[in-house]
């Protein structure tokens, strides 16, 4: 079987950090988020994936080269932005396995594949969402769909999609996403993976759902460190420091300095970064960081920024002003 992953995508709503890397390649719990879709892949027994690449392409390339030089990695450029279902048209347009994974770049999960797998059909994850209209969402009987729908105005169903897609009939999703392009049938304004597959249901393919409740967004910052603090309850590393104190869970880099500091709970600190005097929880700080005499929650820092402050301990009295500039 082989992993299709779309990774082509700006991440407009994770400006500014992906100004300067792809989406894709932002640190979360100690390493960008698609080596953790890799490990999974590669602890689930799946070693060949195809990267749809576009925005920056080049540094997911040499990430996955240098990193994981056993998967059997293949790359293709999306150079239209036209939407998932004109990403794995991309992907598939020139080789075609069997049966294939599609697991969204900005996706992490924490699920037995084989769960979705043993159901000999296609397969889409699914979770109980309580604002459907941002997904693509499923209508079923027991556990077969009936009818898909992508990003829903009115409620009909709360399954959301949750970006993991086991395609067993790999050719017919192909012709399905040949007719969208074709036929230049879009959903607002773009070529819908969810059309392709409910293309497939009227052509009479059983698709069926699998449950995953360990399933993490990466899309935004607020569910990126939400994702963080998950990874590090499962895979916090376990450091002590003279004269820093470490509320766990948190990972700290073994190329990291940290110096006169609190760090945690939840905070990831990147290879290269310098942490002095300072307090960190609920962030993450991406490589190279330097933080001075700074106060830090709910906080992502890009690589190489500088963050300096200053404490201040103040006694005032009634109907006091203070400014500081």
């Amino acid at each position: 079987m082989r992993a299709v992953i779309p990774a082509a995508g700006f991440g407009t709503r994770l400006k500014p950090h992906t100004h300067s890397l792809p989406k894709v390649m932002l640190n979360v719990g100690g390493k960008p988020i698609i080596g953790h879709i890799v490990d999974k892949l590669i602890q689930e027994g799946i070693n060949k994936a195809t990267f749809i690449i576009g925005y920056m392409g080049e540094k997911i390339v040499d990430y996955i080269k240098n990193e994981y030089p056993l998967v059997d990695a293949r790359f293709v450029e999306q150079e239209e932005l036209l939407g998932l279902g004109h990403a794995v048209y991309v992907a598939l347009k020139d080789d075609v396995d069997n049966e294939i994974f599609i697991i969204l770049g900005d996706t992490i999960f924490d699920f037995d594949l084989k769960k979705g797998f043993e159901k000999n059909t296609t397969a889409l994850g699914v979770k109980q969402v309580e604002d459907p209209s941002r997904f693509g969402v499923a209508v079923c009987e027991n556990d077969t769909i009936v009818k898909l729908i992508e990003k829903p105005q009115t409620p009909v169903s709360k399954l959301a999609l949750v970006g993991l897609y086991y395609i067993k009939n790999t050719s017919l999703l192909k012709e399905c996403l040949t007719e969208l392009i074709e036929k230049n049938i879009r959903t607002r304004g773009e070529y819908q993976l969810t059309d392709a597959l409910q293309l497939m249901i009227d052509k009479g393919e059983i698709i069926k759902t699998f449950d995953v409740e360990g399933w993490y967004d990466c899309g935004k910052p607020e569910t990126l460190l939400e994702t963080n603090r998950f990874l590090l309850s499962k895979n916090g590393t376990h450091k002590k420091f003279d004269n820093v104190v470490v509320i766990e869970p948190v990972y700290i880099d073994d190329k990291a300095e940290v110096i006169n500091s609190v760090i945690g709970p939840y905070t990831t600190i990147s290879k290269g970064c310098k942490i002095t005097d300072s307090i960190i929880r609920n962030s993450i700080i991406s490589e190279g960081a330097l933080i001075d005499k700074s106060m830090l929650e709910n906080s992502i820092i890009g690589s190489n920024a500088i963050v300096k402050g200053n404490f201040k301990k103040l006694n005032t009295g009634d109907s006091s002003e203070i400014e500081y500039y």
